[in-house]
This record gives C-alpha cells, sequence and structure tokens, in this order.
C-alpha cells in the first residue's frame, strides 16, 4: 500500500466553481444563468479556458479574469481570486467539499496514509480564514501551497517539497490532480498518478483507492 496520499485541492477535495453556479448566483444576488463560463463542463463554449488548458495562460490569469468578470457584474472591483470564493461559498465551506473524495480521504486516513495537500492557489482562492473553516483539511499532515511556496506545479521543486515534508519517497506516495500538466509533472518525478476526471469523480476515487489499496463505499 502506498504510505501517503497528495491531493490536489480545487476540482479535486472541493467541487469546481463551474458545478456550483446556481448555489453561486443565489449567494451573489444574480440571476439565474448569469454565470455562463463552464470550463471543462462546456469547453467549446469557454475560450479562456481553452486558453488555459493550451498554455497560453495559467490557472490564476483564468480565475483572476473569472474573478473579475464576476465583481464587474456586481458594480464591483475584484482583484483578488479570493474575493470571488469568499462571496460565493463563504457561508457554509464544508458544503463544497466533494463527497467522494472526503470518503478516499478518510478511508486512507483511516488505513494510516500520510495526508498532503499540494495545491498552486489555495489560500490565495480561498483565503485562509475559510479553508481553516473546512473540518475534513484537519486530517491532512501536511499542506504545501503555492501561495506562499511561490513554487507552482508543474515545477519539480513542488512535488519534491512535499514528499520531503511527508517523509516519503516517490514512489511511496500516490498524487491526483484534475489538471493533466500537473499530472504529468509529477509522472516525470516517479511519482504515481491519478488523472482526476471532474466529469466522473466516482471512477476517479475508485481508481485512487484501488492504487492504494483500500476499499471505499460510493
Amino acid at each position: 500500500m502506498n504510505r501517503a496520499l497528495i491531493l490536489d485541492f480545487g476540482g479535486v477535495i472541493s467541487r469546481t466553481l463551474f458545478e456550483t453556479h446556481p448555489a453561486s448566483e443565489r449567494a451573489l444576488g444574480l440571476a439565474p444563468g448569469t454565470l455562463t463560463w463552464r470550463g471543462p463542463f462546456d469547453p467549446a463554449n469557454d475560450a479562456l479556458w481553452r486558453d488555459m488548458q493550451a498554455g497560453r495562460i495559467s490557472e490564476r490569469d483564468y480565475w483572476l479574469a473569472r474573478t473579475r468578470e464576476v465583481g464587474a457584474l456586481l458594480g464591483e472591483t475584484w482583484d483578488r481570486m479570493e474575493r470571488l470564493v469568499q462571496r460565493a461559498r463563504g457561508d457554509d465551506p464544508d458544503a463544497v467539499v466533494r463527497p467522494e473524495t472526503e470518503v478516499l480521504v478518510r478511508a486512507a486516513h483511516a488505513a494510516g496514509c500520510r495526508l498532503a495537500i499540494l495545491s498552486n492557489e489555495l489560500d490565495l482562492f480561498y483565503g485562509r480564514a475559510l479553508r481553516e473553516r473546512m473540518a475534513l483539511l484537519r486530517l491532512f499532515d501536511v499542506i504545501v501551497d503555492a501561495t506562499y511556496t511561490g513554487v507552482l506545479k508543474p515545477d519539480p521543486r513542488a512535488y519534491r517539497d512535499c514528499l520531503s515534508q511527508l517523509g516519503v519517497e516517490a514512489t511511496d506516495a500516490l498524487f491526483v490532480d484534475d489538471q493533466l500538466r500537473n499530472v504529468e509533472g509529477a509522472r516525470r518525478i516517479g511519482l504515481p498518478t491519478v488523472h482526476f476526471d471532474v466529469l466522473d469523480p466516482v471512477r476517479s476515487v475508485r481508481e485512487a483507492a484501488s492504487m492504494l489499496g483500500i476499499a471505499v463505499v460510493l
């Protein structure tokens, strides 16, 4: 069994903002259907998402652009990504935790796996106060967040830093991320991986559980 499970946050632990547009619109006081960008759920109608997937802009660039757009809809100037998340999700941050991933995390924890989050923008996007209110995150041994380190996946230093803090070798861990470029970066340093499919989280969680050698009930 792998000794450690390393998870990306947005998309893997939390449901994407694309999946929660109706709740975001209610929280922000926007009319239903106002938020039309759907990222991986409708890439044909999200040119900015296609630019991000092609490497023409970064993931941070994508979300900062969407943050500014939503702020403008409210007649406000939003220049920090956490403004969007805090306004759209601030009342109940636990409600956006992906239930399938929570099952995986709790099963891995019960089996004795060390747990880590490796994120490019956890606190930059969610804000530390919101993140600290999420009960599931208290199970994690290590959080490596490029908000503070400045080292973004797929830079190999990001994965190596996380492995060092966990105290395990790459071959003894499993890395799960919804962005293919980050998965490929992990593979280049010898980390076993699961490319998390936000369109089919059940399949992805079952794949991860199988690689960890643990049972999950979904």
